[in-house]
């Protein structure tokens, strides 16, 4: 991750490779750098105000300790949230989950791949029955992992049996992480909740569920937030996946989604290849992100 170009730390450049001491065209310009790279209104001001009180306490002057002050402020930001993947549970199984376009089916594939750097014994699962790309897709990403997938039996299985199926073969043979791809649409939000509370407990007959992960797309800020709300609030979620960030300016959609949700960023996907997904590390996050 550290050795990655991003982009949205342009944002930041002209401001520190500008003027060297401290004025208020640095705090106004600092002020648009943050609002353009999707911090939001509420965690701009946050960080404006916190940093302005630190210089005055601290008789900043020079833009470069400015710098260092915003890197450690969104570092400490990120860093109150947990990233560490919950895998312990043999078999560890991971239900992911979001609206349809957002990347889950590919993130699956990347995050099968990721976890067989650690030795691990990987099995997916391609319970979006509802979208028969979708199980295509997820078998088409899991043969460049190398990992098994459990397939529907037939069209249109119930997403649950295919849930129930995955977790029993892995439990069978000692796999020990079991993926399950979930539907990202249905006719309604509360019948893709049910029917999401109805894989939860069908797995939960056989295993505990370690984690709910949901991808977001990086590249629609805010606005994807608010069409995950539901996921939030049904669907018992864990953790956060964010992808398509190495084409966003919107890295501070990174900080502000943590601080929104209370839900950690455990998984980062930056790339179109199998192996552009990487765990979420706050140090390196807000190096890149700040420059």
């Amino acid at each position: 991750m550290a050795e990655r170009s991003w982009s949205f730390s342009k944002a930041f450049r002209n401001i520190f490779s500008g003027p060297a001491l401290i004025t208020e065209d640095t705090w106004d310009d600092l002020e648009t750098a943050l609002i353009t790279a999707d911090f939001g209104p509420d965690v701009t001001e946050s960080i404006l105000d916190q940093l302005r009180e630190d210089v005055d306490r601290h008789r900043v002057t020079e833009v470069k300790e400015l710098r260092s002050m915003l890197r450690d402020a969104v570092e400490e930001r990120l860093a109150k949230y947990d990233p560490t993947l919950r895998l312990s549970e043999r078999p560890a199984v991971i239900l992911v989950v979001g609206v349809n376009g957002v990347g889950k089916t590919t993130t699956i594939g990347k995050f099968a791949n990721y976890l067989k750097n650690f030795d691990k014994r990987i099995i997916v699962g391609a319970a979006d029955t509802f979208r028969a790309a979708a199980v295509e897709q997820l078998a088409t990403w899991a043969d460049r992992a190398g990992v098994d997938i459990v397939k529907p039996q037939q069209q249109g299985q119930d997403p649950a049996s295919v849930a129930f199926q995955t977790v029993q073969r892995a439990i069978e043979e000692d796999f020990e992480i079991a993926i399950i791809d979930t539907a990202g649409r249905l006719q309604t939000k509360g019948g893709l909740m049910d029917e999401l509370g109805k894989v939860r407990r069908v797995i939960e007959k056989q295993a505990p569920v370690a984690e709910v992960l949901l991808v977001l797309d990086a590249t629609t800020g805010q606005n994807g937030l608010a069409q995950a709300e539901a996921f939030i609030e049904h669907a018992g979620v864990t953790g956060l996946v964010l992808t398509k960030l190495d084409g966003s300016a919107k890295g501070g959609f990174v900080l502000s989604v943590q601080e929104k949700t209370g839900l950690p960023i455990k998984l980062v996907g930056q790339g179109e290849g199998i192996t552009d997904l990487t765990g979420f590390t706050p140090h390196v996050f807000a190096q890149q992100l700040v420059g």
